[in-house]
């Protein structure tokens, strides 16, 4: 992957080859989409629009992407290849950005835009970086003879987004910066006519860690507003086990239906999780743990742990499998923790650091015995095991506390955030 720092020029992934982790060929990129942004930011780069078969275009989410270099793109995990929609709050650089007049900020003289260059952050995220353009306003054909230069987004106006225009998108340029518990908060007490704009405004990825930090009510509320394809995209960017209690709360005929729109590797974990009962591990576990092979080593284990999308209570620990890794796995082994891995030298197999001393939890065990186990033994997630020594998943410390907390804590504490605001501010 290109490493932070590097600058790619958009023009230049016209028409570049799209491929799959298995090295097939499944398109090419036709545009890119960004966000923009107030006050001068850089817009951030949500992901690129493919064309594949049939010429359907698809989008592909930036994090979905693993290299941008050789003049072609390479991919990771599944492929969503349902038809690319643009959303209100969208902007596609080569369709809407290219040959647009805009004003250098310097001169204050007019120069057309001839290509725009992304960069990728320390944080692994891209976002527009410079701007080259050229000074006047080409003709037709774009073969003006004047100077051209390469600047910074921030030294050209003109890319604002414009109040008229805009729907939501002042609204998320404002609060782009805010944890998703905190963007929770401030779209539980709009409207709900608002509250549905600013939804549909955000990429699929920020409206699900958003939905899982809102409360029940307003979850039901705004995925019910959603077409049904948006929405089931919304489904498959949440953890499967906070999908799994959205669902629950739905008619089980709208559940049936957005599991039927859902990719079958996307929608099967939820499937399962709905047959456990809400207060058992079963009903509260993820099925996304870190699990290793026992061949593989501490060096490999530290790498996973490092990846951001893990949280913190599952990034504490591997869970050692035979193959396969996904769960449903191959025979549970044990477990490894963190600090473990961190006191061993990075070429030691993790099949050698196993702990097996604690027994696993079955899927019927209900959430007193969870709660009492991982109070006694000082863990921050649980493995939950079928009879037959697969790994089905693991209880994670803040699903524990999600349950034992009254059914309205979300709201409470939503409103508690408001009222130490309040005396912050002398009201």
């Amino acid at each position: 992957m290109a490493g932070p720092g590097t600058r790619v020029f958009i023009s230049h992934l016209s028409g570049v080859a799209v491929f799959d982790p298995n090295g097939d060929q499944v398109g090419r990129v036709r545009d890119v989409v960004v966000s923009l942004r107030l006050g001068g930011r850089p817009p951030r780069v949500l992901g690129l629009v493919a064309e594949v078969v049939g010429r359907r275009r698809i989008f592909l989410p930036m994090t979905r992407v693993t290299s941008l270099e050789s003049g072609q793109v390479l991919t990771t995990g599944v492929i969503n290849m349902r038809r690319f929609e643009q959303r209100p709050s969208e902007t596609l650089v080569l369709g809407e950005l290219l040959d647009r007049t805009v004003t250098r900020v310097k001169t204050d003289e007019d120069v057309t835009v001839l290509d725009i260059a992304m960069v990728q952050t320390r944080l692994r995220e891209w976002e527009i970086s410079k701007v080259f353009v050229q000074v006047g306003r080409p003709g037709r054909l774009r073969k003006s003879r004047g100077e051209t230069l390469t600047l910074d987004w921030k030294a050209v106006t003109g890319f604002a987004l414009r109040e008229e225009d805009q729907g939501a998108a002042n609204l998320l340029a404002t609060f782009d910066q805010l944890r998703p518990a905190d963007l929770a908060n401030v779209m539980h007490h709009l409207s709900a006519k608002r509250r549905a704009e600013v939804a549909a405004a955000l990429d699929d990825e920020r409206l699900a860690d958003v939905l899982e930090e809102l409360p029940e009510d307003d979850q039901v509320e705004i995925i019910g507003k959603l077409k049904d394809e948006r929405a089931a995209d919304v489904l498959e960017a949440m953890d499967p086990d906070d999908a799994a209690d959205l669902l629950s709360e739905l008619p089980g005929e709208e559940a049936e239906r957005l599991l039927q729109l859902m990719e079958p590797d996307e929608a099967e974990p939820v499937r399962r999780l709905l047959t456990y009962e809400e207060d058992t591990a079963g009903g509260l576990m993820t099925t996304e743990p870190i699990v290793l092979e026992p061949d593989a080593t501490v060096a490999e284990a530290l790498a996973r742990v490092r990846v951001s999308d893990h949280k913190p209570a599952l990034a504490a620990q591997i869970f050692v499998c035979r193959p396969p890794n996904e769960t449903p796995t191959g025979k549970y082994l044990g477990t490894v923790h963190f600090q473990r891995l961190l006191r061993e030298p990075p070429y030691t197999l993790v099949g050698s650091l196993v702990d097996d001393d604690l027994d696993p939890l079955p899927p019927n065990t209900p959430l007193p015995l969870i709660t009492s186990y991982l109070a006694t033994y000082n863990m921050v997630a649980a493995p939950v095991v079928d009879e037959a020594d697969h790994l089905l998943g693991a209880v994670t410390v803040d699903d524990v506390l999600d349950h034992l907390l009254p059914d309205d804590w979300r709201e409470a504490a939503l409103h508690g955030l408001d009222d130490e605001r309040e005396v912050a501010g002398g009201r």
